[in-house]
């Protein structure tokens, strides 16, 4: 079954050009000019992913975001940006965007983010018996639990909520705890297809990993910074 992408902007000329460059690569297109509009819309009928611009008028993208994730926590976004925007960069993704790409962007680009993020979620929601499924074994490290076949996440047997992405990072980095893993290395691990990200991107991710454990234990430090050289996972 074709994926369904979600297209929420207030320009027009970008709602059509993109829309027609995705049908044209099989996907099922939805497009909506405003957050307002588009909000219960997604939450009736969530798409397989949502490509959201974050200035618009009435609900921006963010706020649009926020509201989704509190309904559907798993819904992979990517944010439209303005160029060199730095805090909407930031703010998108601590707000759980899986990704974002500046305007003006190719649409190459933006249709290779999208396979990518939904090759991801495609692969961590296989379980065994599915075709091209191999066994996904738990990882169990000090008080994380990890269920790849079930994308779930908890830590202390509280359940933390991770996007695709996040879940990617921490799972490469619980892998092999006490090694260090190099952003480029994280950034191959989250964004194959030669995709390129910066160094900013994967920081911010990691920094929302943080934030989202010690929701549920304000002493969390499994995550470590070695500065200048990368991240490792400490079982603590």
């Amino acid at each position: 079954m074709a994926a369904s992408i979600a297209l929420v902007d207030d320009d027009r000329n970008i709602l059509t050009s993109v829309s027609i460059a995705l049908q044209a690569e099989g996907f099922v297109v939805r497009i909506y000019t405003d957050g307002e509009l588009a909000l219960k819309a997604l939450i009736d009928n969530p798409p397989d992913l949502a490509v959201l611009d974050i200035k618009m008028p009435r609900m921006d993208g963010m706020e649009l975001l926020r509201r989704l994730r509190e309904k559907i926590p798993m819904m992979p976004a990517i944010f439209l940006t303005s160029k060199d925007d730095e805090l909407d960069e930031a703010l998108g993704l601590a707000l759980g965007a899986d990704d974002y790409i500046t305007k003006p962007f190719s649409q190459r680009l933006l249709i290779a983010r999208i396979r990518a993020i939904l090759r991801r979620l495609d692969m961590s929601g296989r379980t065994d018996g599915e075709e091209g499924a191999t066994p996904a074994e738990k990882i169990v490290r000090g008080r994380l639990e990890m269920d790849p076949a079930r994308h779930r996440v908890t830590w202390g047997g509280r359940e933390v909520t991770l996007t695709v992405t996040e879940f990617l990072i921490l799972e490469a980095l619980a892998q092999r705890p006490g090694f260090v893993k190099s952003r480029d290395q994280l950034m191959d691990t989250a964004y194959q297809d030669d995709v390129y990200v910066d160094d900013r991107t994967i920081d911010s991710h990691i920094k929302r990993l943080r934030r989202k454990f010690r929701a549920v234990d304000s002493d969390f430090k499994a995550i470590e910074t070695l500065y200048g050289v990368g991240y490792r996972f400490s079982e603590e």
